[in-house]
């Protein structure tokens, strides 16, 4: 299980996120539109960094939603390995079938 300040903290990030995603792509429209002034693509590039840096989403971690695992993640299922296979082990997961040979 992973530290629940750390799973808090990714939740308030994804809150943030959609927060000021609007805001965030209507600046990212502006500074990367060539046909306007270079003035008008600096000034929006200045209020895109004056934003939170949580408010990006590449600042978001996925993480299992089970343990909070941050690594070894399946994004089809949103679990880690470990759960996944355990889930899979108990027949909880449809359509997976532990392989053997």
């Amino acid at each position: 299980m992973a530290k629940k300040s750390s799973i808090e903290k990714n939740n308030r990030r994804r809150k943030m996120t959609k927060q000021f995603a609007n805001r965030r792509s209507k600046l990212k429209a502006i500074a990367y539109d060539k046909k306007l002034p270079m003035e008008e693509r600096f000034a929006a590039t200045l209020k895109l960094a004056e934003l939170p840096r949580n408010s990006s989403a590449t600042r978001i971690r996925n993480r299992c939603e089970l343990t909070g695992r941050p690594r070894a993640f399946y994004r089809k299922h949103k679990l880690s390995r470990i759960a996944l296979r355990d889930l899979g082990n108990k027949g909880l997961i449809p359509g997976l079938v532990k392989s053997s040979w």
